[in-house]
This record gives C-alpha cells, sequence and structure tokens, in this order.
C-alpha cells in the first residue's frame, strides 16, 4: 500500500488516446494527502478526440457484431481483474482524491459489482421480445434493442473510477464505444481501471481516454457523442443538456444535491448517529449522495446532536494508505475553501459550531475537519448552496411532517435518507420524499449498491438514471420490428374491398374480447 510509483505513471500514460502525446503540453497530477506533483498528465486537443472517436466507430461496427454474452464475457473477466488488483486501485484512488482507505476500498468494489451485474443482466435486457402485434396471429412483432454508436462520458474528480467505468461498462454491454474525458485532477484513476478493460479482452479502440480542460476535450467530445453521460454540477449538466438537445443526441446526468436526513422520535438514536457519519462524511462529504441536512423530532434532538457531535469530534482524520482513519482530505484547495467559506458564513450569521470547522494544514493542505452545525438558516450559504465538503447542519423539527415539508423544500432531489423505529414508518416517509433514491436505516450504501435498482436524481439533481435496466438501456435505440401475415390493412385476397373496409371496425371491436386486448 502507497503512493504509486513512476513506473505506474509511465505505464498508464502510454493508454492515453494521443498519438504523440509527448508532443502535448502537460498539466501536473498532485498528491492529496500532500498537495506534492506525482506526475503529469498531457493535455488532450480537438483533433484528438477527433481521432478517438473515428478509430472508436470504426471498431464499434465490429463489437455490435458479437452477441451480448461474447460482451458479457469480458465484462466477467474485467470484473476478476479489478478485484485481484484492488490493492493498487485503491492507492491510485487515494493518491488522487484523498480519500480514506475504507471510500477508496468501496470505489474499487464498487467498479467489479456494477460491471458483473450488467454482465449478467445485460444478455437478458437486450434480447429481442415478442411483444402482442397489430391482429392477433396475422401480425408478429418484436422489439430488439441497437446501440447509439459512440458514448462520450464526462466523468468528476469525487469517484474517479466508479463514474468514469461504471457509466463506460454499461455503454459497452449494449454495444457501444466510448469515448471518456476524466477529470484533469484524477486521470490516472480512470487509466488503471481501462487498462484493466484492455487486459480482459476489450479492444483498446472500443474504450478511449482522452484527458484535457472541458471547454476543449469535452466539448469535442460533445460535438461528436451519439451519446453523452455526464456526472458534475447542475449549472453545467444544464449547460451540456442545451447543447445535446440542439443536436438532438440523447443525454443523461447525475448532478448535484442538498440530500436530506429525517430521525424520527422513535428512532434507535445510536444508530442513527452512526449512520450520520457515514452518511456525511464518507469521502470527506465529496459524494453526490452524501447528507448536508439533517431533520430531527425535537424530543430526541438534544440527545441526538450532543451524541452526534461528541462521536464526530473523536472521528480520526488523517492521510494514510490503510485503514486507520475514517476521514482524509479533501480533494482540493477549491473544496477546502468552498467549505471554510460556508462554514466562516455561517457563524458570522449566527450559526453555532458543534463539532470542527476549522482547517487542518498540519495534516496538508487540504484537510478540513468534519463539522457540525446548528442554527442554519436561509440567507447563509450553507442553508440551500451545495457544500460538498465535511459540513453537515442539524434542524430540530416538531413533527415528521414538518421534517418531510422542509427535505422537500429544496430545487434538488438527488438523494435522503430516513432513520425510523420500523420499516413501516420508514418507508411512508420514503413515499413522501422528492428523491431518486431513500435509504431506510442507512445514508446511501442500500440505494447506491443495489446495481439492480435505477439511480439518478428528480429535479436539478439529473436527468435519467444510472444502475438497473434503465442504466443499460439508455444506451440504445429500441427498433421494432413487425411481420404481417395472411391479412393486413391491404384486405383479403378474394374479398371486395368496400366489403374487407367495413368490417374492420367491427372487427376492431371484437378485439376487446380476446385475452389481453
Amino acid at each position: 500500500m502507497g503512493k504509486p510509483d513512476t513506473a505506474t505513471f509511465d505505464r498508464l500514460r502510454g493508454l492515453i488516446a494521443i498519438d504523440d502525446p509527448d508532443a502535448r503540453s502537460t498539466r501536473p497530477v498532485l498528491e492529496a494527502f500532500t498537495g506534492e506533483e506525482m506526475t503529469t498528465i498531457p493535455v488532450g486537443t480537438a483533433d484528438d478526440v477527433q481521432a478517438a472517436f473515428e478509430r472508436a466507430r470504426a471498431a464499434q461496427v465490429e463489437w455490435a457484431k458479437l452477441w451480448p454474452r461474447d460482451r458479457a464475457k469480458i465484462l466477467i473477466d474485467f470484473a476478476a481483474l479489478v478485484l485481484k488488483n484492488r490493492d493498487a486501485l485503491a492507492d491510485m484512488a487515494q493518491a488522487e482524491t484523498g480519500k480514506a482507505r475504507a471510500y477508496a476500498q468501496e470505489e474499487v468494489l464498487d467498479v467489479a459489482m456494477t460491471a458483473r451485474h450488467y454482465a449478467k443482466t445485460g444478455p437478458r435486457l437486450l434480447a429481442a421480445s415478442k411483444v402482442k402485434g397489430m391482429l392477433p396471429l396475422a401480425t408478429d412483432a418484436r422489439v430488439r434493442y441497437q446501440p447509439k454508436g459512440v458514448v462520450g462520458v464526462i466523468s468528476p474528480w469525487n469517484y474517479p473510477m466508479t463514474l468514469a467505468a461504471s457509466d463506460g461498462v454499461a455503454a459497452l454491454m449494449a454495444g457501444n464505444a466510448v469515448v471518456l474525458k476524466p477529470d484533469s485532477q484524477t486521470p490516472y484513476c480512470a487509466l488503471a481501471v481501462v487498462e484493466l478493460l484492455y487486459q480482459a479482452g476489450l479492444p483498446k479502440d472500443l474504450f478511449a481516454v482522452v484527458p484535457g480542460p472541458g471547454s476543449v476535450v469535452g466539448q469535442e467530445i460533445l460535438a461528436q457523442a451519439d451519446y453523452l453521460m455526464f456526472t458534475g454540477s447542475s449549472e453545467t449538466g444544464a449547460q451540456l443538456a442545451e447543447q445535446a438537445g440542439r443536436r438532438l443526441i440523447g443525454f443523461s446526468a447525475e448532478l448535484g444535491g442538498k440530500n436530506p436526513m429525517i430521525i424520527t422520535k422513535t428512532a434507535d438514536i445510536d444508530n442513527a448517529v452512526e449512520g450520520a457519519v457515514r452518511a456525511c462524511f464518507s469521502n470527506s462529504g465529496q459524494l453526490c449522495i452524501s447528507i448536508e441536512r439533517i431533520y430531527v423530532e425535537k424530543p430526541i434532538a438534544d440527545e441526538f446532536s450532543a451524541k452526534f457531535a461528541q462521536r464526530v469530534s473523536a472521528m480520526k482524520v488523517g492521510k494514510s494508505y490503510d485503514f486507520s482513519t475514517e476521514m482524509g482530505s479533501l480533494a482540493s484547495a477549491d473544496q477546502v475553501d468552498t467549505a471554510e467559506r460556508h462554514v466562516e458564513d455561517a457563524k458570522s450569521k449566527g450559526a453555532v459550531v458543534l463539532a470542527g470547522g476549522h482547517r487542518r494544514p498540519e495534516l496538508g493542505p487540504f484537510f478540513f475537519e468534519p463539522t457540525v452545525l446548528s442554527g442554519v438558516a436561509d440567507g447563509m450559504e450553507s442553508f440551500a448552496g451545495e457544500t460538498f465538503g465535511p459540513v453537515v447542519a442539524i434542524y430540530p423539527v416538531d413533527s415528521v411532517d414538518e421534517a418531510i415539508t422542509e427535505a422537500n423544500n429544496t430545487e434538488y432531489g438527488l438523494n435522503a435518507s430516513v432513520f425510523a423505529g420500523s420499516s413501516e414508518e420508514g418507508r411512508k416517509i420514503a413515499a413522501e420524499l422528492r428523491a431518486g433514491t431513500v435509504n431506510l436505516n442507512e445514508g446511501y450504501a442500500a440505494a447506491w449498491g443495489s446495481t439492480a435498482a435505477p439511480m439518478g436524481g428528480m429535479g436539478k439533481s439529473g436527468v435519467g438514471r444510472r444502475h438497473g435496466a434503465e442504466g443499460l438501456l439508455k444506451y440504445t435505440e429500441p427498433q421494432t420490428i413487425a411481420e404481417q401475415r395472411v391479412i393486413g390493412l391491404g384486405g383479403i385476397k378474394g374479398v371486395p374491398q368496400g366489403l374487407f373496409l367495413r368490417t374492420v371496425p367491427a372487427f376492431v371491436k371484437s378485439l376487446k374480447f380476446l385475452p389481453g386486448r
């Protein structure tokens, strides 16, 4: 375990879809724990993207001809390689993002689980299916799924393996090629998992990685792609959706969130405290589905707040390539600045810090304490704006109804969490929340890890879904093939046309008596 060595970066650099990377300008890639330069990454150009798409289109034609079960075999082998190389992958995830080892491992395991899920379910979901035709017996109607072509993926820095590879493997399973732009902070995480796809037997041109700025590489991917998958901010997502709409290509996105947790007076307080620690501070709070608002019924609010603040204050924060710390670094100076600004703004306007609230420069340049606030109100930056860092606010409420109203009082709708005394009570609350996923007695992992279920947001939190059948079939074009036999709208041989047309309404009316009509 430890920071990847120079040889690893050199090997992965050779996988970039740039013909002459030495001729490109470079930008530094930092170790998040220390802020020191680990290596550099070539900066791609629009020409590099165009060349990658040309190769991808040629490769995709042959890939689409394979039976889905043959494509699935590569994904199964890929998942096995991910598990075999999990320690090296976790090292890379920690080095580029600064996350604690537990959450680096969580990310690596998610890549393997998602690949296996689509390998197992993909052949069935993509199989042609027979549906009811226009005329019973006389019409044979079937639906099959054709791949979109070449899918563009623009992935973020916070989960740079799973949000690159997991979206990519679904597109591959559906018969597409992929051109990926990883975030410039974390390019080697993407390259590390894509290397294992190649080792599993995937032709290199089918999954091209072109690093570079969004204004150049991202825009050219959008200009070339047959479908775009984006994970990032709601503002950027809205701009890309508008551009995709002008091109009339499909678009899917997981965007921002201001995710709520509701804790009822019947909940197990100690269980809720531990669940909230994971929900709020996993990946140092830099998770689209992490919790930033906690609504607690007043009869238990004081006890929960005291226990939660005590537990958060005792969290072990630090830089370690093992499991000895609970929370690691943030990923960049910008993330630390945002967290600090939100906390200082809240304090200046009357909020109280129950735990944390400070930078920890003695640990490293991007460390910020896990922070719990109370008294956060409208007009403070952290009230409605996404911090995307280790900062959460507690709000005592008079009733569950008030908690639901406040939880839904947002433009976002990505994830929510409910801790209640019974499953029945939790499910009733969940049904009233406007969020794409709701976790009961858990913050995020139950829904995220259920790869057979769709995951995505409502409102400003996203468009479309990943995971589940929706996460695969969005990368396809449904095609209906209908065959007419014996009798059709042209009539029956030997029957006068006028007579035939007069009988059609009566025949259509009689169809209602047939089963399923």
